[in-house]
């Protein structure tokens, strides 16, 4: 057993703002890369290898990629709560993770194949969620439960940020994709050197005291996913799953669901994505800064996922029933503030129902599978339905139903409101 010692919660608000700033800046770099990266550079550059094979060969990429980040993720997170350095638990992960990253970005830019890409991707989102577990673990380690709400508009926020913005620079160097590579890279290791320079990393013998026996592997093992038979964590990672699988059935074709199911031509797409990207980040943007506080203020929590939840489904209904540019836009907008909503309360939510404080990485690590797991067969879902039934709109009717489930599964809950 490890014996934890927390500091006094005063301690930690004196510096809150500074600390929310720099993580907000650091997750706006990471996400920047996941949907810049993973959304339009990687799916120009295999459309342009191979563009009578681009839905299978994305989806190819998209899933094998989507299994590293579902192993790496609860790897550094078991990691990172086990590392006592002179640096503190979390920060020599978040920046060589970030360094790691840069360097799977350099390889990238070299690439020129279908197998090369998938290689170079599948490192890379390994090496990201490296780094991501122990940035992630800074919210439950370091910020007083009665402003997680808080802390979680601020991470959703910087992510709606860094989708908006990565999209957009995506989309200025699809014509110079290997600069682009580069580009996003040495953001992530500049949000990472201000995350270990400005912000204190809690040294052994300061916040914690962790004592841990040996035990066996099959021990360890289970150990590593006794979270899931915690009770509200296992309905936290299932509504999760859920969502994140609805949402990135669509996100992942949204350059093709604007060639082949919209109509616009192909130089007209990328710019496409873009536009819609901005206006429902900036909807998600102010969903979030509105319903993080809110929660905490009310103390409710689950109502505000839930209702957010059905909203994000129902806007579906747009492109389903209208296809066109401005359905999109519209539809951009409302789903946009449901799922920044979501998002900005469902961290909040994680974060109370960890089962283990000395493990919150761990189990924050365990919780990401529900972010990377559907990230790896969304793609082959998705593009199973498009090829099984002619187009898009079976895709849309099957992201709805996963969405309408995602969102009620909140529901059992109990140990939050």
């Amino acid at each position: 057993m490890s014996a934890l010692r927390t500091p006094p919660a005063q301690a930690r608000k004196d510096g809150l703002p500074k600390l929310l700033t720099v993580l907000g800046v650091s997750n706006a770099a990471m996400f920047a890369l996941y949907l810049g990266v993973g959304g339009l550079l990687v799916q120009t550059q295999i459309a342009e290898i191979d563009p009578a094979n681009k839905v299978s060969n994305v989806a190819m990429v998209a899933g094998v990629s989507a299994i590293f980040a579902t192993v790496f993720n609860p790897i550094g997170g078991m990691l990172s709560d086990r590392t006592h350095s002179r640096w503190g638990r979390r920060n020599p992960w978040i920046l060589g993770g970030a360094v790691a990253a840069l360097a799977t970005m350099l390889l990238m830019s070299q690439v020129s194949t279908i197998p090369m890409i998938l290689l170079g991707w599948s490192l890379a989102q390994a090496m990201m969620n490296l780094y991501q577990a122990a940035l992630t673990a800074i919210v439950p380690d370091r910020v007083p439960e009665e402003r997680r709400g808080t802390a979680s508009a601020v991470i959703s926020v910087a992510t709606s940020v860094g989708i908006m913005v990565g999209t957009q620079v995506a989309a200025f160097f699809v014509a110079s994709i290997s600069l682009g590579y580069l580009v996003f890279g040495s953001a992530v290791v500049l949000g990472a050197l201000l995350v270990v320079s400005l912000t204190h990393d809690p040294r052994p013998g300061e916040y914690e005291v962790a004592e841990r026996p040996k035990v066996s592997f099959a021990t360890s093992l289970g150990d590593f996913v006794s979270a899931l038979g915690h009770r509200d964590f296992m309905w936290v990672f299932l509504g999760r799953a859920l969502m994140i699988l609805g949402y990135f059935m669509v996100m992942l074709f949204t350059l093709f669901i604007f060639q082949d199911y919209i109509g616009l031509p192909k130089e007209e797409a990328p710019q496409a994505v873009a536009t819609v990207t901005i206006v429902s980040t900036l909807a998600a943007m102010v969903a979030a800064v509105v319903c993080g506080p809110l929660s905490d203020r009310l103390n409710r929590r689950k109502l505000v996922v839930t209702v957010a939840g059905l909203v994000t489904a129902v806007s579906m209904l747009l492109p389903l029933l209208w296809p066109s540019m401005t359905s999109m836009l519209v539809y951009g907008v409302i789903h946009g503030a449901a799922f920044g909503a979501y998002g900005a309360v469902d961290i909040a939510i994680v974060t109370l129902v960890l089962p283990s404080k000395g493990d919150a990485a761990r189990d924050m690590g365990i919780l990401n599978i529900a972010n990377a797991g559907p990230q790896m067969i969304a793609p082959f879902i998705a593009g199973s339905i498009v090829t099984a039934f002619g187009g898009y709109a079976a895709l849309w009717v099957a992201a709805i139903v996963i969405s309408l489930a995602g969102a009620v599964a909140v529901l059992p809950i109990k140990s939050v409101r």
